[in-house]
């Protein structure tokens, strides 16, 4: 199924907010929620910058998310996110109900999406998630690779 005009707007504001994440040397892994046609989360990697290890893009965009509706159920809400969630952020969004979620790049490493795991589509869950796959990978995959370049060239990982 072919992205639509505003699938590709917000991509490009997640990652504006990967960029935003790099620039505090966390991860460049950015995520919106969005409800009819509004986004009502953002996030983007803080890691680093509260050393907290829950703090993923995606938890803090669905944290906000649920705020901005006042309840948890993320009903009618698409989540874009640059990188394929991890275990905790699929969880959560099985847990919130959310119907959709848009992702830019695999994560062959920790994806719970399909690559490693694919947690959003378990049998023995309560809820699924509709995934779409791949809306500027290049581009996300691009930012993961050039942060991890210059930490390495500066000698930090």
């Amino acid at each position: 199924m072919p992205f639509s005009d505003d699938d590709a707007a917000f991509m490009r504001q997640a990652l504006a907010e990967a960029e935003a994440a790099a620039a505090h040397a966390d991860v460049p892994i950015g995520a919106l929620v969005v409800r009819q046609g509004q986004i009502i989360g953002r996030g983007h990697n803080r890691r680093e910058a509260d050393g907290d290890p829950t703090a993923h893009a995606e938890m803090l965009a669905i944290r906000q998310a649920a705020q901005a509706l006042g309840h948890w159920r993320l009903e009618d809400c698409t989540l874009y996110c640059t990188l394929e969630p991890c275990c905790m952020c699929a969880g959560a969004m099985v847990l919130a109900r959310l119907p959709r979620l848009v992702y830019a790049a695999l994560d062959p490493k920790a994806g719970a999406a399909g690559s490693v795991v694919d947690l959003l589509h378990h049998p023995q869950l309560n809820h699924t998630v509709h995934v779409e796959r791949g809306l500027f990978a290049e581009e996300a995959a691009e930012q993961l690779r050039a942060f991890f370049r210059r930490l390495r060239a500066e000698g930090q990982r």
